[in-house]
């Protein structure tokens, strides 16, 4: 038996995905499975078929490293129509496997140990591990529910001269929030004051309700060249498995992010960078991003409402497609990780504990998260199980 330490000490800051955990926890006892964020509806039609001609075209070999130029292109094509950005496909755009790869890497690139990276809460769990293996020190600031601002004092208090980075989430999983231009330009501000970097994850940049609209970060005054933004087709085509992310940032910044993502992963898959070339070539001209948006309404309304009838308390989200749901006025006798094994063994609903969002996880002892990600008859079927549950 070895007699020394074998585990690296930068795991031990951090647990395994709670969200999966959930999704095997619904698997386990036949729950409906609302706590991780994969739709249980089909990919549209012509982005599958896409797919499967690549395959059967023989595109079944590496891609270039940092993606296929027909991806890219298309990327810096909808960018520049959709924010006015304009990105150069050669050297400002590197596809990854997934938004999760691309933080990662983008972290692992421009972040040295000990440098600070302000982080609001609640943020999507791998933030904090993607901090910690980079070396990073995450300084937290508060999103207070129940519209979930931030404080421009608390958040201007929380950088130093050790900030690195600012990893901004809009709009936001878990909470819903769209930041608004009038939010951004304060972190702007103080991105320049402090000369720092602005990473942004996107990946829900198309979902978005009630008139409003995404607005990126690089877009403001200044902010391109110290912005780092991540996307991908994920959650926007209903193609989660696929692993297609993607990186906008400046050719000096994207050079470090693509050495990084070389030796991580070498490429995402190539027939599905190709089907996902077709479906940003196409999304507007079909409509589709119209329809997406109208659709993930219609699931917020119906779970929100649901929701309130079985007595909890929560916020309409501006975008995204999760809830935050407050159980307390339920009189439960537990925390929140207690709550979210009752709903999933008990009541056949599973959520995610609403601690796993926070650094200190008192703040989400009494709510829970919900996706809305699913078709209408999975969540007509919830809704029905929690308004039986707690009539």
């Amino acid at each position: 038996m070895l007699q020394r330490s074998v585990v690296a000490g930068r795991t031990a800051v951090f647990t395994e995905s709670v969200i999966r955990e959930m999704t095997r926890l619904a698997m386990e006892h036949g729950a409906i499975n609302l706590a991780q964020g994969f739709p249980d509806f089909p990919a549209p039609e012509f982005v599958k078929r896409a797919a499967i001609a690549a395959i059967e075209a023989d595109l079944n070999q590496y891609a270039i490293t940092w993606g296929s130029p027909r991806l890219r292109r298309a990327i810096a094509e909808k960018t520049a129509r959709h924010y006015g950005l304009s990105y150069d496909p050669e050297t400002e755009i590197t596809v990854t496997c997934g938004a999760t790869e691309a933080m990662m890497a983008s972290l692992l690139a421009l972040v040295e140990p000990g440098d600070e990276v302000v982080v609001f809460e609640p943020f999507y769990e791998n933030y904090v591990p993607d901090a910690a293996m980079s070396g990073a020190v995450p300084v937290f600031v508060p999103l207070r529910p129940p519209e979930y601002t931030f404080d421009p004092a608390e958040l201007r208090s929380a950088f130093s001269r050790r900030t690195k980075a600012v990893i901004v989430n809009t709009p936001n999983n878990p909470c819903g929030r769209v930041f608004t231009r009038a939010e951004l330009d304060v972190i702007a501000s103080l991105c320049h004051e402090f000369d720092c970097l602005a990473v942004t994850d996107e990946i829900y940049e198309h979902i978005v309700f009630d008139g409003r609209r995404h607005v990126p970060l690089a877009s403001l005054p200044g902010m391109r060249e110290r912005t780092v933004a991540i996307s991908g087709i994920s959650k926007t085509f209903s193609v989660t498995g696929w692993r297609i992310g993607y990186v906008l940032a400046p050719a000096h910044l994207s050079a470090a992010i693509r050495k990084v993502h070389d030796f991580l992963t070498v490429g995402a898959p190539a027939p599905l960078q190709e089907a996902a070339a077709v479906a940003i070539e196409e999304a507007d001209a079909r409509g589709y991003y119209r329809e997406l948006e109208a659709m993930y309404a219609a699931n917020r309304d119906l779970l929100v409402e649901g929701l309130r009838a079985a007595g909890f308390r929560c916020h309409s989200p501006e975008g995204a497609y999760y809830v935050m749901a407050d159980f307390s006025p339920l009189a439960f006798e537990g925390d929140d990780v207690a709550f979210a094994r009752f709903l999933t063994e008990k009541v056949g609903v599973a959520p995610v504990p609403g601690s796993s969002f926070y650094r200190h996880g008192e703040f989400g002892r009494t709510s829970v998260r919900f996706t809305f990600s699913k078709s209408r008859a999975t969540l007509e079927e919830a809704v029905g199980r929690l308004r039986r549950a707690f009539a």
